[in-house]
């Protein structure tokens, strides 16, 4: 039930987030507004995994959160699917474009980070406690994959 919560949690930054690239989108082109909120959203989503992994005393396998992030991950898409095309009557490819990785769209970022932010989080919170060398070294590799393909999508 907290898994679910939280996720409804990411509902006020991620409108508070397309408020403000409306705001500097004119500055920057849209490709660009859509590259830096993608980037400010996933950090977001994951600062508030990490705070409320860290200060609420949730506990689980790893296992647990690997499913919590991808219960987040279907969440989303089934929201942004199902709402986008039901209710605000975008059609099948204006919603697919987010993914188009070629044309510069980073929007699969968000969901990576939303997807991997409980397990990550969970690892930090284990290396914390002095458990598990080989967590941290995992974590460190998890980390640096995700700001490696971040940097490359930006690039595109």
């Amino acid at each position: 039930m907290y898994s679910f919560g939280l996720w409804l949690l990411f509902i006020v930054p991620a409108i508070l987030n397309g408020i403000s690239r409306g705001l500097y989108a004119p500055y920057t082109g849209e490709i660009l507004a859509h590259q830096i909120s993608s980037v400010n959203f996933s950090a977001v989503i994951f600062i508030i995994t990490y705070i409320f992994l860290k200060y609420s005393g949730v506990s689980g396998t790893s296992m647990q959160f690997i499913y919590v992030g991808l219960i987040w991950l279907c969440l989303t898409m089934s929201f942004e699917f199902l709402f986008g095309h039901f209710v605000i009557g975008h059609s099948w490819h204006r919603l697919l474009y987010d993914y188009n990785i070629v044309e510069g769209r980073i929007w699969l970022l968000v969901l990576i980070v939303l997807a991997t932010s409980p397990w990550t989080c969970q690892q930090n919170a284990v290396l914390r406690s002095g458990r598990s060398l080989r967590s941290h070294i995992l974590l460190l590799g998890l980390s640096g994959n995700i700001v490696y393909w971040s940097i490359i999508f930006l690039l595109l």
